[in-house]
């Protein structure tokens, strides 16, 4: 049973060909993930240049994009210029970003710049309404299998395409993309990985048994980002997130100060609903945030992130973050249901 359903997880995430365009979703629905774009299924890979001048490989057949110097991809990655071996291990690492419901991020590419010694690696979640985890809301029913599903990608399918730091891949997710992480991946694989994640505009207490809780809490970083406006769902899932990290890192034995280097949480930006960080709207307030990630996730991160100040404010003491109401994002969400 477990064999068939890994060939079964496998086709689903590496066979978008067998996904009809008409069946994928062109908005996105209840919590949440901004306006999604439909797909085109495409028989090549194509590449293009980012922001930064780096290059893009887009293979949707294994739906991932991945930003980087075009000789840090392999040669059968059909990159010009790219000249490195595949499994080899790179200079630079990663930075995994996760999309929210309806999939606007992966199509947006925020993290496409290559920042901090860290290429971009957007990656579509599998299933026909792009929802991390599957289910809807907080119900996440497919959350073991999705978290199982992105840990392969990266430990056994990206070095095909481009040499990268294994040891050096933070995470970034965003609404739905977050829920997943938080839920899903950060217990089961965080100690592995011993980085950084960023939860942006979602967070769940772990839904799994957490793997080498004390390693997860004294070496992988984690920051909550949040709005004041906030969707009504989320309001009370964020904060008792941050409490149930924080509980893994008391029982660790953590001191607060030392907790404060590794948790931090903000939720200061008003105005923009749901992601909405520049306080304007999602698309925008998910490039902010993308933007100053080494701010953010830095080894000497300054925790600057502009039009916000300083969010690297300690979960210690912060872990009820106060919402004022669920407004815009509210208004935002009634548009999809």
């Amino acid at each position: 049973m477990q064999e068939s359903w890994t060939r079964i997880l496998c086709f689903a995430l590496f066979s978008v060909l067998a996904l009809q365009v008409e069946a994928l979703p062109k908005k996105a629905t209840a919590a949440t993930g901004g306006t999604g774009t439909n797909v085109a299924a495409a028989a090549s890979p194509s590449v293009s240049a980012a922001t930064d001048g780096s290059q893009i490989l887009d293979k949707t057949v294994q739906i991932k994009k991945i930003s980087a110097p075009a000789n840090q991809f392999t040669a059968a990655s059909g990159v010009t210029g790219g000249t490195a071996a595949a499994n080899s291990t790179g200079t630079a690492g990663l930075n995994v970003l996760l999309h929210g419901d309806g999939g606007q991020s992966f199509f947006d590419f925020p993290n496409q710049a290559v920042q901090n010694n860290l290429m971009g690696v957007v990656v579509l979640a599998p299933n026909k309404n792009l929802f991390w985890g599957g289910g809807s809301g907080l119900q996440r029913t497919d959350g073991v299998a999705h978290a199982a599903a992105v840990n392969s990608l990266i430990q056994d399918q990206l070095s095909q395409d481009v040499a990268f730091d294994p040891g050096n891949v933070f995470f970034t997710g965003v609404s739905g993309g977050s829920l997943l992480l938080s839920g899903f991946f950060v217990p089961a694989f965080g100690a592995q990985y011993k980085t950084g994640v960023e939860l942006n505009c979602g967070a769940l207490v772990p839904q799994v048994n957490v793997t080498d809780p004390n390693t997860l809490a004294t070496s992988m970083k984690i920051h909550f980002q949040s709005t004041k406006d906030e969707l009504a769902l989320l309001q009370p899932a964020i904060p008792k997130a941050i409490a149930a990290y924080e509980k893994i890192a008391t029982d660790a034995g953590m001191s607060a100060a030392q907790i404060g280097t590794m948790q931090t949480a903000d939720n200061t930006p008003n105005g923009g609903g749901h992601c909405g960080f520049d306080g304007t709207g999602f698309v925008a307030g998910v490039q902010l945030m993308a933007t100053n990630y080494a701010n953010v996730m830095g080894q000497n991160a300054s925790g600057e992130v502009t039009g916000i100040g300083n969010v690297l404010k300690t979960t210690v003491g912060n872990e009820n973050l106060v919402f004022t109401s669920a407004g815009k994002a509210q208004r935002d969400l009634m548009t999809f249901v």
